[in-house]
């Protein structure tokens, strides 16, 4: 049987065995879950963010309680999720190809190229995710890179907490995630259909069908007394 650690999570003392995360741990002792667990359905995945000091270190870090597991004397304490005031609205039926991009993220992210290049959204993303890089590379137009780093974020929300510009960094992220798959993903069914209808393996009849018409006049009812 694992050797029992013990550490403190929002102030309280728990038991817990060695293998668990820290989010396992809080459940399993009998705390109430009433917030920060997000894959448990009551929330969002990067829900369970906290701020964590590890025995005989004096520096905290910011990570999710899902992935971490519990180590002895560990300082345990969830980040409440909450959202700023400043909310960023975009509709991506407004991209109609890439070109427009550079002006769509200016118009809906002006913030981004006031970048102070200070590396708190790096420091406090709990994935370890180059944030500033991705906020650089989105400014810049290279929507790919910046896809690519904002690739795995959980929308935790830390980075934009973490922002003296209030950029938002993980709804910028988003934003390019969306406006490249809505730009470049196609719909597989019709892909395959293409692919059938240029290879020769399906035939397709481009002439309309010949649709008789009635040139005659209609013909009238006998009176009555006539039949």
């Amino acid at each position: 049987m694992s050797e029992t650690v013990h550490l403190t999570i929002d102030g309280r003392e728990i038991a817990a065995d060695p293998t668990v995360s820290i989010l396992q741990a809080y459940a399993q002792s009998g705390a109430e879950l009433t917030a920060n667990v997000g894959c448990m359905g009551q929330g969002v995945c990067g829900s369970c963010r906290c701020m964590v000091r590890k025995d005989g270190e004096r520096q905290v870090s910011t990570l999710l309680a899902c992935e971490t597991r519990v180590e002895p004397g560990m300082q345990v304490s969830f980040i409440d999720y909450f959202l700023p005031a400043h909310v960023h609205h975009y509709d991506l039926k407004d991209l109609h190809d890439s070109w427009g991009m550079l002006d769509q993220i200016r118009a809906v992210f002006p913030e981004a190229e006031h970048c102070r290049h200070c590396s708190g959204c790096d420091r406090a993303c709990p994935k370890g995710l180059p944030v500033q890089s991705g906020v650089a590379f989105s400014v810049a137009g290279d929507i790919a890179a910046a896809a690519a780093v904002f690739d795995q974020c959980v929308m935790c929300n830390l980075c934009t907490l973490a922002c003296p510009e209030n950029i938002r960094p993980n709804h910028l992220g988003l934003f390019v995630r969306r406006s490249v798959a809505a730009l470049t993903l196609r719909p597989i069914d019709l892909m395959r259909r293409l692919r059938e209808v240029a290879s020769g393996e399906m035939s397709v009849n481009v002439t309309l069908p010949r649709v008789e018409t009635a040139t005659a006049a209609p013909r009238l009812a006998a009176p009555a007394q006539d039949r």
